[in-house]
Order: C-alpha cells, then sequence, then structure tokens
C-alpha cells in the first residue's frame, strides 16, 4: 500500500464525465452527448492544422500572438488583455488558482458547469451552489448568497446544462451588486449560438470592471473540441497573473493555426450557426409533439424532461436510446435526474433520434424492459 497520501480535499473532488462516445457492441453511433459541432471544423482549420503537422517538433509561440491579435481584431479587443489556454477549462482553473484557495468561497449556480466546483476544490476552496429560479441564474439570491469568504462568481451564460440565459441588464446589475473584491467569471462558451437581442457575452463589463473576465472557446461553433483551444478576455492586471501561472507552451501550434484559421472563416461560422437554429427549432417543436418538456433553447442543445414514470423516465429512455445507436447525455449529475440533454446534430441524426423517442414513447415499457434483457 501507497504511503503517498494528497492534499486534504483532494480525494473529496467528483471525477469530471464527460458524455460517452460508444456503445458496446456497435461500431457506429450517433454521438450527441458532448455538445460538439454538428458541422465539424472547418476547412479551412483543417488545412492549417495539417500544414502545421510537419513542424510539430517545434515549440509553439507561448503567447499565442498570431491568435490574440486575430480575436483582437475580430471582436474589437486589446490583445494584450487575450489570455489563451488549453481550453476555457484550464483558464478556469488558472483564475481559481489566482483568486481562491483555503478559507474562500467560490459561488455558482445549482445547475451550473460541474468544473466550477472541481476548480474551486482543486485549491482548497468551497464551491457554493445557489438555487436557480425556473432553471435560470436567480441574481437576487446570488447576491444574497456573498459572504466575507466569496472571492469569485463563476457564471455560465449561457448555461449548460439548462440551455438558459441572463440578459444584459441583469449581468451588469449582478456586476454592481457584488463586492469590489469578488471576481465574476463570465463563461461565453455557447455565446454563438444565442439569438436574443438582450443578450451580451460581457465584453463591456470588462472594460468597465477590472474584477471581470469573460472566456471563450474554440471547441463549440468552431469544431475544435479535440484541438483544446480556449481565451479569457481580461484586465491586464488579470491577465499578468495568468500569464504567470500558464505553462509556458500551453496551446499546441498545430492547435493555435487551426484556431486563428477557424475565426477567419466567417462564412463557416454563419453556416454552423444556422444549421443549428434550424434544427434546434424543429427539434424542440417535433419532442413537444411528443408530449415531452423541452425548454426554449439559446445553446446547440436542448434540454428534455421525462415523466418521473418507470419505463418511461430518463433513464429508460437513455438506456432505450441506446440500442438505437444514439448517444444522449445523462445530467443527474447536475441535479437534474428527470432529463436529458441532447446535443444538435446533422439533420439524419436528429431525425433518427427523434423518430427512436416517438418509438419509446409508444412502446410499451414491459415489452422494452424484456428486449433488453
Amino acid at each position: 500500500m501507497s504511503s503517498l497520501v494528497p492534499r486534504p480535499g483532494i480525494l473529496d473532488i467528483a471525477p469530471y464525465v464527460g458524455g460517452d462516445s460508444a456503445i458496446p457492441g456497435l461500431n457506429r453511433v450517433i454521438k450527441l452527448a458532448s455538445n460538439e459541432s454538428a458541422l465539424g471544423a472547418s476547412p479551412r482549420a483543417i488545412e492549417a492544422m495539417r500544414e502545421h503537422a510537419v513542424s510539430m517538433f517545434r515549440y509553439p509561440d507561448g503567447g499565442c500572438r498570431a491568435l490574440r491579435q486575430a480575436l483582437g481584431d475580430r471582436f474589437d479587443l486589446d490583445p494584450g488583455r487575450i489570455v489563451c489556454g488549453a481550453g476555457s477549462d484550464e483558464l478556469l482553473g488558472l483564475l481559481a488558482r489566482a483568486y481562491a484557495g483555503p478559507g474562500d468561497e467560490t459561488l455558482y449556480t445549482r445547475h451550473g458547469f460541474l468544473i466550477y466546483p472541481i476548480a474551486t476544490r482543486t485549491v482548497g476552496a468551497t464551491p457554493v451552489a445557489v438555487a436557480e429560479r425556473d432553471l435560470t441564474c436567480d441574481v437576487d439570491a446570488l447576491l444574497a448568497a456573498v459572504t466575507p469568504a466569496t472571492r469569485i462568481v463563476f457564471l455560465a451564460n449561457p448555461n449548460n446544462p439548462t440551455a438558459t440565459y441572463l440578459p444584459a441588464t441583469e449581468m451588469r446589475r449582478l456586476r454592481e451588486g457584488l463586492p469590489e473584491t469578488v471576481l465574476l467569471v463570465i463563461d461565453a462558451a455557447y455565446a454563438e449560438y444565442i439569438d436574443a437581442a438582450d443578450y451580451d457575452c460581457g465584453f463591456d463589463l470588462v472594460d468597465e470592471y477590472g474584477t471581470v473576465v469573460v472566456t471563450r472557446t474554440f471547441s463549440k461553433i468552431y469544431g475544435l473540441g479535440g484541438a483544446r483551444v480556449g481565451w479569457a478576455y481580461c484586465s491586464e492586471a488579470v491577465a499578468d497573473v495568468l500569464n504567470r501561472l500558464r505553462m509556458p507552451f500551453n496551446v499546441a501550434a498545430p492547435s493555435q493555426a487551426a484556431a486563428t484559421a477557424a475565426l477567419g472563416d466567417v462564412e463557416f461560422v454563419a453556416k454552423a450557426q444556422d444549421h443549428n437554429r434550424l434544427w434546434r427549432s424543429w427539434t424542440i417543436t417535433e419532442l413537444r409533439d411528443l408530449g415531452l418538456c423541452v425548454r426554449d433553447s439559446h445553446c446547440n442543445f436542448v434540454l428534455v424532461q421525462f415523466p418521473a414514470e418507470p419505463g418511461r423516465d430518463a433513464v429508460a429512455a437513455d438506456a432505450y436510446l441506446k440500442t438505437r445507436g444514439v448517444i444522449a447525455r445523462r445530467v443527474a449529475s447536475y441535479g437534474l435526474s428527470d432529463c436529458l440533454r441532447i446535443t444538435i446534430g446533422l439533420e439524419t441524426e436528429m431525425r433518427t433520434c427523434v423518430g427512436a423517442l416517438a418509438d419509446f414513447l409508444r412502446t410499451d415499457p414491459a415489452q422494452i424492459a424484456a428486449s433488453a434483457r
């Protein structure tokens, strides 16, 4: 038996479990579990990565200068206040390391991204889940939960897995109500999918307050989940701190090239947005017509609630979908045990998924159970 003992609290961390990618016994599956882009990566991004493959023996630009300049040009931001990471997950972890520690607290919404409590516990701080209102962040509840120990508020906007969002006025009210000693981290991973006129990802708040950070990712609309590229827009002071903490070469050169190329392919991004808008609407309508409870979505997935009836619940639906080669995402770990999260995929994938759920709902539960044995 090993005598090594990790730092107190490490073993209290529940490991993050991503969406399944395989079904035993099936060679081909429809994966709708991880909110990946239905159209994949831009051809320009793929070509850029191929071109850089021949120079993989070279270390990458540790400062991601070309990518930060491209981001600055695209979003009219100061490149000096942009920090890149191996996915926005890395940056969220760095922010926790920088601004929280033993005896401190971080706040996040009850159904917020599970990385927030993981990043918090990793640095010995205490994560505090705050109740939501109708599966949406409750600003008043967040402000009421602030204590002298609060150091960070993590907020996904739009939120995964609820697909809800806060309008810009509420985000501003939140920042104005927080103490100046509390950092507001806005995780805008799904910003490219939202069409609401009253939404803003938060760049203006970063410019007005030194205590706001916005994180973004190339894993969603840009289709580069496997390349691991994310970025943060923040004050110069926060950027300096993050650059001191991050590893020297944290974003691979081919990934930097792919992200820069993907950012420039605005036509492909628009195509991906149009596809998501069309099939998100279609999926919501079709599932509601089946009698299922489906919330409006502002992301590239839908949250589907199933009845609390044996053989008709989310567990049974998930199992049935797998028999049809479809992988959805159970979200019981988010406190949503009666729901499945379903990514918007290609047309054929969505038609297969909806058709399978229609068969599930009209088949006798006893017959489904018997066929599963």
